[in-house]
């Protein structure tokens, strides 16, 4: 990376900015980002073993029980022993998990339309494919192509790339993108 164009810092600032105005438009009572991570991995994932929940979310185990008592105290997953091996717990979102993780989806979706309002359809897409690359990437079992590009003398800090013109049009957001399907309910 050429000098200043590091991003740990604008991740940072954007992260800081974003849990203000996230807390502002959150209801007290309100999933936190670590539940919404979880019930987010359970909902994509299905029913999985407790230590699975972990290693995908790369806490300690202490952290994974403390985690998944929060969320089972307010009912927003089950956990099961595992038929197989009763040692195990399996671990699932609930009907009242999904409706309060799609209510949660539905409010940082406003917010994050007033903090992207400067990016199009595309760009916010890109972003999220980018960023959900890098934390699938943090994965000890998962080597990303191009992840060889660490450090100084790394190919990533070869030609600096040539200044791009904005064009400030294509900035401004797309009403589409503003949109947002009410919550299913089921």
């Amino acid at each position: 990376m050429a000098a200043g164009q590091q991003i740990l810092p604008l991740i940072e600032h954007l992260a800081r900015i974003s849990r203000r105005a996230a807390d502002a438009a959150m209801a007290d009572g309100s999933l936190r980002p670590r539940h919404v991570i979880a019930l987010t991995l359970l909902s994509e994932r299905g029913p999985i073993t407790q230590h699975a929940v972990g290693a995908a979310l790369s806490l300690d185990p202490s952290n994974v029980v403390g985690l998944l008592n929060e969320l089972e105290e307010r009912g927003l997953i089950t956990r099961r022993r595992d038929p197989a091996d009763r040692r195990r717990h399996i671990v699932e979102v609930s009907a009242t998990g999904a409706d309060e993780l799609a209510q949660t989806y539905a409010q940082l979706g406003l917010v994050e339309d007033e903090l992207f309002k400067t990016l199009t359809c595309e760009q916010r897409s890109a972003l999220h494919e980018l960023l959900a690359s890098a934390v699938a990437g943090l994965s000890p079992s998962h080597q990303a192509p191009g992840s060889d590009c660490l450090g100084p003398e790394s190919d990533c800090a070869a030609p600096e790339p040539a200044p791009v013109a904005l064009d400030r049009a294509r900035l401004t957001p797309d009403p589409a993108c503003l949109k947002l399907d009410p919550p299913e309910r089921g």
